[in-house]
């Protein structure tokens, strides 16, 4: 099997020694950085505390299990561009170039998720050293634990990428290619684990895009050939922490690596950021989901000339306005939110809007409306609520020509991927039917623009008023660029965070 491409990195263990040699070696693993040693550690405490659960024998392996645990959270942080050249890490909003600088960082400020961790380890070699020694009591061999699931894959899942061995990667960017989008809510311990795998799939596979994994699941979305994400699918549906996944959980478009600037992998709280803790609003509480031919069935219905149904129907679109102005079903309510997080207040604010009523959801790929839905579920005000399986996606893989009108929106430099040729957007500067969004050109901001040709022709490429003065007078001006933290607009300064709204 070709060996995944790493970067050269003195900050992590010397080598990634094997599990099976963890307990013969666990005294000989040492970092480079000595600020790392858990003796210098600000929650000494809380590793002796830990170190207590165990027996003796593997007390001796908390240093090694630490480290490894270290290593593999650093790992989650790296962010490898498509050219390879520049590796960085970026955690907390910082962005780390030196190896010894992301280990300090993660030292100082990620204790408290580096333990969690190294328990997990902790508790892998100690169910390993019960089967070991059950085996040597009954002669018989082992391979798995009492719970009837494999032991290790969480702690090391290098056997469970793909055989590369028959595939000429020079030839990959000369084929053609696709971008995967998917998710999968379940049950995940070991995060970093699975992170770190995800990495080296990725990487092995030549595959950019982006990927969320939280222990309430993994979301998504990564572009390369068809040969790549064909095998990024069967190890996927390989993996045992995601054996409820089929092939028909990744809906597929056209596109690529070009897609996705760099990969980026990392450890969150939510695999999609609403905002609500997943400890205390489950996925579990998510509506009654409708494939799409019964969901286009009852869009059919809603927008039947029965005006009843007009009234105690809605059709809610629950994503951000950006996205539902260029594309979205006929009829829909389209909340004029910007950011999925403020989905949850939206709700709360239209409370009335939805008492007594039938609601239809739908989004993308279907993940936004598992939490939304969740969210609206635990409101006991709705008659019934339904989402759209698989999302608009799947919708139009099945209907083209259906109920669903426009472009669908991507978070990847394509923007828009379409299935019908209606414009149902306009140009912001002459009203010209456009759908094409481009970012404002002014430094600093990163709004999305709809300037047909003509308009950008003529200088209009700002997405509002205040950003197209401000650009000219740094142009005119020549004041250099700066950097800051979040972008300087009244589109969003203007705009309200939670609309009132009425049917």
């Amino acid at each position: 099997m070709q060996q995944t491409e790493k970067t050269s990195n003195p900050g992590l263990c010397e080598k990634q020694m094997p599990e099976a040699a963890a307990g013969e070696a666990s005294e000989s693993v040492n970092l480079v950085f000595p600020e790392l040693n858990i003796e210098n550690s600000e929650l000494h405490n809380g590793s002796k505390l830990l170190k207590a659960e165990f027996e003796p024998s593997l007390r001796k392996k908390f240093a090694f299990a630490r480290k490894k645990a270290f290593a593999t959270f650093v790992s989650s942080k790296e962010v490898i561009p498509m050219n390879k050249k520049s590796t960085h890490w970026e955690c907390c909003g910082q962005m780390f170039q030196e190896p010894v600088d992301i280990h300090k960082h993660v030292a100082r400020a990620h204790e408290k998720e580096i333990l969690p961790h190294t328990e997990a380890i902790l508790r892998f070699l100690e169910s390993r050293d019960k089967e070991k020694k059950q085996q040597a009591s009954t002669g018989r061999p082992g391979g798995q634990n009492g719970a009837g699931g494999t032991t290790g894959q969480e702690t090391d899942s290098s056997h469970l990428l793909p055989d590369t061995s028959h595939i000429n990667f020079d030839q990959l960017d000369k084929e053609p290619g696709e971008v995967l989008l998917y998710y999968c809510y379940c049950e995940i311990e070991d995060t970093h684990s699975v992170c770190a795998w995800q990495r080296a799939l990725c990487q092995l596979l030549q595959l950019t895009g982006k990927v969320r994994i939280a222990n309430e699941g993994i979301n998504g979305t990564v572009g390369g050939s068809k040969t790549a994400t064909g095998l990024y699918i069967e190890a996927m549906l390989s993996h045992p922490s995601f054996k409820a996944m089929c092939k028909e959980d990744f809906k597929r478009s056209d596109g690529g690596s070009y897609c996705f600037p760099e990969l980026r992998v990392g450890v969150y709280k939510e695999i999609v950021p609403m905002g609500m803790d997943p400890d205390k609003l489950s996925y579990k509480l998510a509506a009654i989901h409708l494939e799409p031919a019964d969901f286009h069935k009852e869009v059919e219905k809603f927008l039947s000339e029965d005006s009843l149904a007009l009234k105690d129907t809605i059709l809610l679109d629950c994503r951000n306005f950006y996205e539902s102005k260029i594309g979205q079903f006929k009829n829909c309510l389209a909340p004029d939110i910007r950011k999925f997080s403020y989905f949850p207040d939206y709700v709360d604010t239209n409370l009335e809007l939805f008492k007594e009523k039938k609601v239809l959801m739908y989004c993308t790929g279907g993940i936004r409306c598992e939490r939304g839905s969740a969210y609206l579920v635990s409101k006991k005000i709705c008659k019934e609520v339904y989402q759209l399986k698989g999302g608009i996606h799947k919708y139009l893989e099945q209907f083209p020509d259906g109920f669903y009108r426009g472009k669908l929106f991507v978070f990847d430099e394509r923007y828009t991927i379409a299935s019908n040729n209606d414009v149902i957007s306009e140009c912001r500067y002459c009203c010209t039917p456009w759908d094409q969004y481009r970012l404002c050109t002014t430094q600093n901001c990163c709004q999305l623009v709809l300037s047909c040709s003509q308009c950008r022709e003529k200088g209009h490429t700002a997405c509002c008023t205040f950003c197209q003065e401000k650009g000219q007078r740094l142009t005119d001006n020549s004041v250099p660029a700066c950097v800051v933290e979040k972008e300087e607009c009244e589109c969003t300064d203007t705009r309200l965070r939670v609309p009132i709204d009425t049917l």
